[in-house]
This record gives C-alpha cells, structure tokens and sequence, in this order.
C-alpha cells in the first residue's frame, strides 16, 4: 500500500538534501575550525556526531527491535576520511529507511515507536547541523520553511518537555505562530509542573512567539537568540519556555 503522509516524501528529500549540503559545508569550513553554535566542537566532531547519528538509526531500522539494545559505536575514522566516510553513511541510511515500511514497529527514545519517527529525527538531525556546518563555514543560512515548520512541530511533541537541569517552571502558556508558513501551536504547562498539553491552534497564550519558522526552530534548539523573534506579552514566560527543555 502505498504511504499517503505528504510529510515522508519531505522528509526523505531533505534527508538526503541536507546531507549533501552539510558535506559540502563541512568541507569548505575545514574539519579544523570550531563551530560556533556547538560549543566544544570542531567541524570533524561535527561530522563524526552526525556520521554516528545517521548509523545508529540505519541500524535500529534494520533491526526493528522493540527493545533497546547495546549497539557498539564505530571507531572514528582519521580526519581525511571523515567526511568521505558520512557521505557513505548517509547514502545508506537513506537508501535504507525509504525501502522500510514507515509504520514498522522500533524501539525509539520517545514514546513513537515507528520507522516515520526515524525518518523524521533522521530529516531534522541532519537540517539542524547543516545550519551548524553552514555558520562554521561563515555562512548564516535557514531551514526550509515546510521542513523548519514540520520541525517545529516535531520539537513540541517529542522534546520540549524534557527539562534540563536548571530547568525552571515555565509559568505561562505560550503560542507559536510562522509568519512566513503554516505553523501554529499553543502550549501550555500541565497543572503539577510536569510536561506540557500541546494544540495545534491558533490562541492567545501569556506570551506569543512570532518569527519564520526557521527562526523559530532555531530559537527551540538554541541556535537563534530570542531577540531574533517577535515576543508578545510575558517576556520571562517566553525566556524560561525557551529556556526549559534539555537540548543537546
């Protein structure tokens, strides 16, 4: 039966896409040089986290096992070959998660326990540290506005409850608006501090957080400051939701 979620041709394009274009980055930069939004990193950490990334969730595909299992990391390649060894990696992730059935049951980190989960990480993953191997290489870049908003969207439902250490109660509800695509979402913090309630619905909420979906996105996984969007309302509310989820 051929699969009719518009969004697992996106983010199959983009996986391979940005996969390219991160390559591309990452060779201009030059493994050497620090990159700004991954404090700690150089360009060839960059390029081994990713290579490992896209090898951990091939294989979790081709398992398909419904429980954890203990998956022995790669040894790292020397630098020459690293990036040759992700443009390999990234052809077979792909050429193996567009073959699998997306509804195929998995073990995964969150409570999504499918392979359309995968092929959506796998999308986001590699855009986000594109933008990474973009900035590196002196370039400021974006994200799609289709795939940032789907990002958005994927970000709400599976990370922004997952509180980082100092994190503290957000206080307030908070909605989301794209202002240059479709993307709107409402969140607001359960009642005993755990976790959110998350609609996709145009509200008003203690603070508004407006920008291009690429900005937004960005602002969620701490890419972008806040002050590259428009904050209406409960300024604290909007710094500690941005503030709150673990993001790594």
């Amino acid at each position: 039966m051929t699969d009719t979620d518009p969004r697992l041709a996106l983010w199959l394009d983009s996986l391979r896409s940005e996969s390219e274009a991160f390559a591309r980055s990452c060779a201009s930069a030059g493994l050497d040089t620090p990159v700004p939004s991954c404090p700690g990193w150089d360009v060839a950490d960059l390029v081994w986290h990713l290579t490992w990334v896209h090898d951990l969730l091939r294989v979790w595909t081709e398992r398909l096992s419904p429980v954890p299992e203990r998956i022995e990391r790669a040894e790292r390649p020397d630098r020459d070959s690293l990036i040759d060894v992700f443009r390999a990696g990234a052809e077979a992730v792909h050429v193996t998660v567009a073959a699998a059935d997306p509804d195929a049951r998995v073990w995964t980190f969150t409570n999504e326990h499918t392979v359309r989960f995968i092929i959506r990480r796998l999308a986001h993953e590699t855009a986000v540290h594109r933008w990474d191997a973009d900035l590196a290489a002196g370039a400021v870049t974006s994200v799609p506005g289709p795939l940032a908003s789907d990002g958005i969207d994927e970000f709400l439902t599976h990370f922004v409850g997952v509180p980082a250490d100092e994190a503290v109660a957000v206080g307030g509800s908070v909605h989301l608006h794209c202002t240059d695509v479709a993307g709107e979402w409402m969140v607001r913090p359960h009642d005993d501090g755990q976790g959110f309630e998350l609609e996709r619905t145009h509200a008003k909420g203690d603070c508004a957080l407006r920008g291009g979906a690429s900005d937004l996105l960005l602002a969620l996984w701490h890419r972008r400051p806040m002050t590259d969007l428009d904050v209406v309302g409960d300024i604290d509310v909007a710094r500690r939701f941005l503030a709150f989820p673990r993001v790594r």
